[in-house]
């Protein structure tokens, strides 16, 4: 759980969704990011926070966080009982972003929790204080997550799901990733072509053998090795292919790929 709002963030919009965020923040809507893995939904929020001049709160959601790790619990500290509020509790006192990063991988009961800030209501019920907090016109609640991964049985709730309004992300236009990796690495214009077009050509591939496919974090991750030295395809390995899956067969396949698009 991080707060954040120092640098500013480097990020290039694809198509509407900052005016999109802009406006739902205006009219204190809460807002859900679409799309999959590594495509810069972390990065975009960053990036609004800073725009907005507004403190951002970050939670990563897991399937053991509870209602009481984002609202808060009383602890012992120097022998007596003190409370402590979560990072929820903070976005909402302090009139912050409250991003829930990956939100359907926490349980369900301890999402149900949102519903009364991510309503017309905008508040906060926080039983163990008897305390109902009112959130401030500044505070935004966006959660996002990678429709492509979940399953049936892991979703939002549709109770959840219609309280928000929506922006579905993808992985730039060649172009403009291109752009983004020489941004985030220094890399040349022809090496970072070169990445994104073995991209791709992987992000083409049956997606029943291979369910992820090569996101732009891992292409920046690439590049940056290739700034260390590396070989192109040395740099690829490490930062796109093993991190994609241990079936040997499949990690043959995509070596396969980059060396047919990538010089050694």
């Amino acid at each position: 759980m991080t707060s954040s709002t120092q640098i500013h963030p480097y990020y290039l919009p694809c198509a509407d969704e900052v005016e999109v965020f802009r406006a739902a923040f205006r009219q204190k809507l809460p807002l859900m990011l679409k799309g999959p893995t590594g495509c810069g939904k972390t990065r975009f929020v960053e990036h609004m926070a800073h725009q907005l001049g507004v403190p951002l709160i970050s939670i990563a959601c897991h399937e053991d966080i509870t209602a009481a790790d984002l609202v808060g619990r009383y602890l012992l500290q120097g022998g007596e009982t003190v409370w402590f509020d979560g990072p929820l509790t903070r976005a909402v006192r302090q009139g912050a972003i409250c991003y829930l990063d990956e939100v359907v991988e926490a349980r369900a009961d301890t999402t149900v929790v949102l519903h009364p800030l991510a309503d017309h209501r905008r508040e906060l019920n926080i039983e163990r204080l008897g305390e109902s907090m009112r959130a401030p016109d500044n505070f935004m609640l966006v959660v996002s997550y990678n429709p492509g991964y979940q399953s049936v049985l892991k979703d939002l709730k549709q109770s959840t799901r219609q309280r928000m309004v929506a922006i579905e992300m993808h992985y730039p236009v060649a172009a403009k990733e291109i752009a983004i990796v020489r941004q985030e690495s220094g890399i040349g214009e022809g090496a970072a072509a070169d990445l994104v077009t073995l991209a791709n050509a992987i992000r083409k591939l049956d997606a029943s053998s291979l369910p992820e496919v090569s996101s732009t974090r891992t292409l920046v991750s690439t590049a940056r090795l290739m700034q260390e030295g590396l070989s192109a395809r040395a740099a690829a390995t490490a930062a796109m292919v093993l991190p994609l899956s241990d079936d040997a067969e499949i990690t043959h396949g995509l070596n396969e790929i980059i060396n047919a698009y990538l010089p050694g």
